[in-house]
């Protein structure tokens, strides 16, 4: 085995014969880091690419190789799948990467940041961890502290618009959807399939919806601040269940999870009808769009992170399409703040069921500082570590659960 100087990594190849090539990595981790619960910790370790197995205890996924720029990580198209266990008893994770002998140091790096990111591996992250423990006990003997991420921040605030006014199937569904478009665009013949039919100064967006007097007289609901019309919400339901249906009889292949510069280049329709986006396929394009095109530096949003600077980060969210209060808290959170709790209808019921609150959406922030205020800064932990908890209760532990039984973890299941 050969150490690699200053990354806390030990480097070994593997030929299993046939072909079958990998490299593995040795990746230091903390005394008390806990594989299973760092990354069963949040409902995004459901979403594709990622895939638990409540077996062996290992996640594996497709981590894309990153060319670092001055000011942006620019995604290669190039993919590897990559396994991470822990083997019992150890304070270190074994990371095999498939189909690869060797990697470049800058490839190896990337990779290994994208490991750290998704469990939250730093030293500031572990030392939040030590902290919130410090102020709520339960959590130190739980081992709970590390909120399950995505390798990047791009796909971090796509799953946080799919969180958004549908149900927990619904968004496993198009999270999986977005991955077999990525392993579709990778096949030659369907380069211009999903491109714009226009040119991207001429193009224009045509309404599809009834019309404006019409929809002055249906019901509305929020959805992150702007208002989604209640008939294409109705609608959308109806295709879910015919998407759903369509996903459980197809054996489809999977990529990794589609980068900005992918999203980028397709067609806004037919990006919505191939992943039953609904509104958010506009919404998903435009941020790809703005990442590529360098309106957002997600690199400087993580480096603001660190400096704790969550009013500015807020703002600039906020000037975001799609991004209203619900989404700006969940992005948040991805990036470390943990003293906003991003509030919904599960949000009402929690404190309903558990707390005994009436809550409504207009005084929800004030019942959620009653209960939460005296964990500051770390009140979404202690939310989230009791919504997991009661989750549990009703499924069972949720590490084990079997990746078919994902869409059934859902609220109105909890009833």
């Amino acid at each position: 085995m050969e150490i690699l100087e200053g990354q806390n990594v030990v480097k070994s190849c593997v030929d299993g014969g046939a072909g079958d090539r990998s490299v593995v990595y040795k990746l230091q981790a903390a005394a008390t880091f806990d594989l299973e619960k760092a990354v069963c910790s949040h409902g995004f370790f459901m979403t594709a690419p990622n895939h638990w197995d409540p077996v062996s205890k290992t996640l594996q996924r497709p981590l894309r190789l990153l060319r670092s720029l001055d000011h942006e990580n620019i995604c290669s198209s190039s993919s590897f799948t990559v396994q991470i266990s822990q083997p019992p008893q150890s304070s270190h994770l074994i990371v095999r990467v498939f189909e690869t002998d060797s990697l470049s140091p800058a490839h190896q790096q990337s990779l290994m940041e994208q490991v750290r990111r998704m469990l939250r591996m730093s030293e500031e992250e572990e030392k939040k961890v030590e902290e919130f423990q410090e102020i709520y006990h339960e959590a130190k003997t739980s081992g709970f502290g590390r909120i399950f991420r995505s390798p990047t921040l791009f796909e971090d605030m796509v799953k946080c618009i799919l969180v958004c006014n549908c149900q927990w199937s619904r968004t496993l569904s198009m999270a999986r959807a977005l991955c077999e478009l990525q392993y579709e665009l990778q096949q030659p013949t369907s380069t211009t399939e999903f491109a714009p039919k226009t040119p991207l100064g001429k193009r224009k967006m045509k309404s599809k919806g009834p019309s404006r007097n019409v929809a002055k007289r249906c019901a509305t609901m929020e959805a992150d601040d702007e208002r989604v019309n209640y008939v294409e919400v109705e609608k959308e339901k109806i295709v879910e269940q015919e998407f759903d249906h369509k996903r459980d009889s197809d054996k489809t292949c999977i990529g990794n999870f589609p980068s900005p510069q992918e999203i980028a280049s397709l067609d806004v329709n037919l990006l919505g009808r191939r992943c039953n986006l609904g509104y958010r396929a506009s919404r998903i394009l435009g941020l790809a769009k703005s990442v590529v095109e360098g309106r957002i530096q997600l690199r400087q949003l993580e480096q603001d992170s660190l400096s704790s600077n969550y009013i500015k980060l807020n703002e600039q969210l906020g000037k975001i399409n799609g991004f209203g209060p619900f989404t700006r808290a969940n992005v948040l959170m991805c990036l470390g703040f943990y003293h906003v709790i991003p509030s919904d209808s599960e949000t009402i019921r929690h404190l309903n069921q558990v707390h005994g609150k009436k809550s409504t959406i207009k005084n929800i922030q004030q019942d959620i500082e009653i209960i939460y205020g005296k964990y500051a800064p770390f009140q979404f932990l202690v939310y989230w570590s009791e919504i997991w908890s009661f989750y549990e209760e009703r499924f069972g532990k949720l590490s084990e659960v079997p990746s078919s039984r994902y869409k059934l973890i859902t609220a109105s299941n909890m009833r």
